[in-house]
């Protein structure tokens, strides 16, 4: 008898998590909670949602689920792990405890600063009066300061003010208009960091862990990293920048004591550990760690893992990841977000998806935000699609992944036609 495995979550992460497991020979049936519908032509959907943890308990128990691989990060936090544990049930990802290191920015921040982990100089508060006051020492000198909610925040909880008004009017909405609700109880005011944005991921079994490749997201909404945020346009992996040197210190000065500082404090991290990186002229520098694969870089991450990825996800499991080695497929992998007209704002839905039946067979297409009525594809959300395009380099890729586009249409499509073209400008 083969494994029955769930995966939770909706979008284009579990999408592509999905689409790698399922390619597993040990796998006889892959459930998925809730799933969506380009989930659903690899996997069984299951209507639960991602943070009815009960519900989830109950399914996994009733069908005897082998291992369970949990995709956001708010089940986490809300101790699905932990409870999965409770009932003998072997689930792949951090407890509550471990997640903080993504749903609590000051418990992070404060851990750095123990165990002298590079990251931005920082202050935590409560008091608006004296987080005014910090960040004003900050913008009276000109300097840019990055203004965070503690908790987790739907990725709304940065802001970069240039100035006093921007500082002002980010801790007056946070924590006077309690916009982010709790997650502004307190606030994390720090230093602004320039240079590149680099994200590593790594598989962690509470001690030993494996590297699995970095990735470059691209968040602004628009070409040249022009506009708001986003939750991702695209990636790419292996950014230049980061290379096989710069990877070995951080390694060394960055997830070797993040392990060893979370299993000191009594809850080791045990599951991928994403950390977001500033390549600075000082070094790198950690601006986040999130406690799950990050999206749209899982979708380029998936694509370049050779083989079976189950083994890896129950050796973490199972805290057997010493000596482990993961292969890496040759060449690279780039993904292309489609989204609605209006995202990251609003933006409208039930848009007439057409083309993907012209796509070629090698193109990667997942799932972040559709529906399906009468076998039609319609947007439901404001990251609707992902093309994912290999190549021997980076720029075969691209232009693999741009002459797909092409064949995709629906109402107010957007999309970012720059994906990856750092790589190319450093001459890659």
């Amino acid at each position: 008898m083969g494994k029955k495995l769930l995966v939770i979550g909706q979008g284009g992460r579990e999408h592509a998590l999905a689409w790698k497991l399922a390619q597993s020979p040990q796998i006889e049936k892959l459930y998925v909670a809730p799933g969506n519908p380009g989930i659903a032509q690899l996997a069984e959907c299951v209507n639960i949602s991602a943070d009815n943890i009960e519900e989830l308990l109950q399914f996994a128990q009733r069908e005897n689920i082998d291992l369970t691989v949990v995709g956001p990060e708010a089940p986490l936090m809300a101790g699905i792990v932990d409870k999965f544990r409770g009932a003998g049930l072997k689930i792949f990802g951090p407890t509550a405890a471990a997640a903080r290191l993504e749903g609590s920015k000051a418990f992070t921040k404060k851990l750095m600063k123990n165990y002298d982990i590079p990251t931005a100089s920082f202050e935590v508060f409560r008091d608006i009066t004296k987080a005014q006051n910090y960040a004003k020492n900050y913008t009276d000198r000109g300097q840019a300061v990055v203004i965070k909610a503690d908790g987790l925040a739907a990725g709304k909880g940065v802001v970069v003010a240039q100035n006093w008004q921007e500082a002002k009017e980010a801790l007056d909405n946070i924590m006077l208009n309690r916009s982010l609700g709790e997650a502004g109880d307190q606030v994390v005011i720090e230093e602004c960091l320039y240079g590149e944005e680099v994200s590593v991921f790594i598989i962690s079994d509470g001690q030993n862990f494996v590297n699995l490749i970095s990735a470059q997201d691209h968040k602004q909404v628009f070409d040249n990293d022009q506009g708001p945020n986003t939750g991702g346009m695209g990636a790419y992996v292996n950014p230049p920048i980061y290379t096989a040197e710069l990877n070995q210190e951080v390694e060394e000065r960055i997830i070797k004591p993040v392990l060893k500082a979370m299993e000191a404090e009594g809850c080791p991290y045990q599951g991928v550990l994403y950390a977001g990186l500033m390549i600075t002229s000082e070094g790198p520098k950690v601006l986040e760690f999130n406690a799950r694969f990050g999206d749209p870089e899982t979708q380029v991450i998936m694509p370049m893992l050779k083989g079976d990825i189950l083994p890896l996800l129950e050796a973490a499991v199972d805290g057997q990841l010493a000596d482990y080695k993961v292969d890496i497929e040759k060449g690279s992998c780039i993904c292309v977000v489609l989204a609605s007209k209006g995202y990251p704002g609003s933006y409208e839905k039930g848009k007439k998806i057409t083309g993907l039946d012209k796509l070629k067979a090698e193109t990667i297409v997942f799932h972040a935000g559709t529906a399906v009525k009468d076998g039609i594809v319609y947007s439901n959300g404001g990251r609707v699609l992902a093309l994912v395009s290999r190549g021997a380099d980076i720029k075969e890729a691209i232009d693999k992944v741009y002459s797909e586009i092409k064949h995709i249409h629906f109402e107010g499509m957007h999309y970012r036609n720059d994906i990856g073209r750092k790589a190319l400008n450093q001459g890659v």
